[in-house]
């Protein structure tokens, strides 16, 4: 059984949309292997790090606080750190929405990701998720939900780019992937509200990274 650990939530993204999102996509791979993901907390994560999960899924920005004047972060030097080495050294990370979100650009975790959210504005629109041709990684790809669209910033030389999301605002990158060391990454923008969360077509999207971060 594969063991997959996951930080979940944040000050703008309630954690019972994300769990359910989550728990489809797990629903689809238990259909073919068995998978037990378990939630902790940040505070815990050098630790389960450090027993080797199969992957880890990120979905929360680094700000603890965003709204106060003197705002902290969770991910510390050491954390970041400890991610990186576990990915080198074989393990998975899916960096998922607000898991791209407010990390230090020169950090040992945004490095890793090879690429950061930028911004995205202030409405939600009807954004178009489409698959990239010659990147079928996780097959095929096309629909559309209202969303946050995210305008990120990617070292696409070093990564390998399977979604792209495109809206009245413009375009941009919503999906990429590499190895890195032994392990492997991706990173997924996609989705902020919950009807886009529970799409059945982004959850079959979702099921397909965690399967290829894990495997």
């Amino acid at each position: 059984m594969k063991k997959i650990v996951a930080l979940l939530g944040d000050y703008y993204h309630s954690k019972e949309a994300i769990q359910a999102s989550l728990n489809r996509a797990l629903t689809i791979l238990n259909e073919n292997e068995k998978v037990n993901c378990i939630e902790i907390q940040t505070g815990q994560l050098i630790e389960e790090l450090a027993k080797k999960p199969d992957a880890v899924i990120l979905f929360k920005e680094d700000r603890v606080n965003p709204t106060d004047q003197k705002v902290d972060t969770w991910m510390t030097d050491e954390i970041g750190e400890a991610i990186a080495q576990y990915v080198d050294q074989g393990g998975g990370w899916l960096g998922w929405h607000s898991g791209l979100a407010s990390y230090a650009a020169e950090s040992s975790y945004t490095k890793m990701l090879k690429g950061y959210f930028e911004y995205h504005p202030e409405l939600h629109y009807q954004v178009k998720y489409t698959s990239v041709i010659g990147n079928d990684e996780f097959g095929p790809v096309s629909f559309e939900i209202k969303d946050e669209h995210y305008f990120v910033n990617v070292n696409i030389e070093e990564t390998n780019i399977f979604l792209k999301s495109e809206s009245e605002v413009g375009q941009s990158i919503a999906g990429w992937f590499h190895d890195y060391g032994k392990g492997r990454v991706c990173c997924l923008t996609p989705a902020h509200n919950k009807e886009g969360l529970l799409d059945n077509h982004f959850t079959e999207l979702l099921s397909k990274t965690i399967k290829w971060v894990s495997r």
